[in-house]
């Protein structure tokens, strides 16, 4: 017994030796120490042994086991050592070599100008408002006054999602939301997405962005709307621009009125941009009507108020003398690098 646990500790270092990668290594501990490996069977015959040979067998099998764990140990670090040399080698970085140019992105024409009209408003005292964009047919047609009758509800200009609930075809309906759940003094734009049933091309979207605003107090006037409104358009266009203002139809406002500016692009002078005229419509904008205001919950007789929307990419699009709305979707990085 004791010469055959001998020629298996002599086999097993052998064996060890001659390893080269860890897969084998692992083989041969198996086929050693393993279930069924040679050392485990001769342990198992330790029971025929005699009472005086047994404890003699027992120690040297130990001793034999821990030296073959031992060798297998130091096997597994030096082949695990040569393998790692091997990969580094391979993975070798010339660090005389040029890097990779780092691409810094930076923020869309139209985020730009989105921020500079938040902080425009946002220095006249107005808040941020948001809201849903599937609403349904009261927020986004009935609280704003809107009839019946309105070509607005028809399925050829709204993307219906159901019989009552669709995509909202302006940010009107944060208005009225603001109102419900606001008392007065308000004063809010409320930026977001919109949709509506459009072909794509150079002037429309099926999907594009408003910013509504919406003051409501005591003692609102017209007045007050046009003041707000020149200045904002100072503000983001310069002092130079000029502001007029004509009468218009909206079924959530009364009166009603298009705010119109001079030329951004030829300075009032009359180019292809403006037609010939010297003036841009911009935005629509009026007096909340009161029905609006008694459905939300406002009392008309002492409050008053007024409301506007624009169209972002429009505004941009005079920003910046752009003049094909599909560049803003379309991430030409050759557009992109120009802001």
């Amino acid at each position: 017994m004791q010469n055959k646990l001998s020629e298996i500790k002599q086999k097993a270092v052998e064996a060890i030796q001659a390893s080269t990668d860890l897969k084998t290594l692992d083989d041969v501990r198996i086929s050693i120490l393993g279930k069924k490996g040679e050392l485990t069977s001769v342990l198992r015959g330790m029971k025929d042994l005699s009472n005086e040979e047994r404890p003699l067998v027992g120690k040297m099998a130990n001793e034999v086991r821990s030296e073959i764990e031992e060798a297998l140990e130091q096997a597994k670090e030096v082949i695990a050592r040569k393998q790692r040399e091997i990969q580094l080698k391979k993975e070798v970085i010339d660090i005389t070599l040029p890097a990779k140019k780092v691409e810094l992105g930076h923020r869309h024409p139209m985020s730009i100008v989105l921020d500079d009209i938040k902080d425009i408003f946002i220095g006249m005292g107005y808040s941020i408002a948001e809201g849903p964009e599937i609403e349904n047919a009261y927020y986004n047609f009935d609280a704003l006054n809107i009839p019946e009758e309105h070509p607005a509800k028809d399925e050829q200009d709204t993307f219906y999602i159901n019989e009552d609930m669709m995509l909202r075809t302006a940010t009107s309906p944060v208005q009225v939301h603001v109102m419900e759940n606001s008392k007065p003094p308000i004063r809010i734009i409320a930026p977001g997405r919109v949709f509506r049933s459009d072909e794509v091309d150079a002037t429309h979207s099926p999907v594009f962005h408003q910013i509504e605003g919406l003051v409501i107090d005591k003692n609102i006037t017209m007045g007050d709307l046009k003041g707000a409104l020149e200045v904002f358009i100072k503000e983001l266009y310069g002092d130079s621009v000029k502001a007029k203002f004509r009468p218009h139809f909206f079924p959530f406002t009364e009166p009603s009125a298009e705010m119109d500016i001079s030329c951004v692009m030829c300075g009032g002078e009359g180019c292809k941009v403006c037609k010939g005229t010297g003036w841009i419509e911009i935005l629509g904008c009026g007096m909340v009507h009161p029905r609006v205001l008694e459905m939300s919950g406002i009392d008309p007789n002492e409050y008053s108020g007024f409301a506007f929307g624009m169209g972002l990419e429009r505004i941009t699009m005079l920003r910046y003398g752009i003049e094909d709305l599909r560049l803003f979707y379309e991430n030409d990085i050759r557009f992109l690098k120009q802001f």
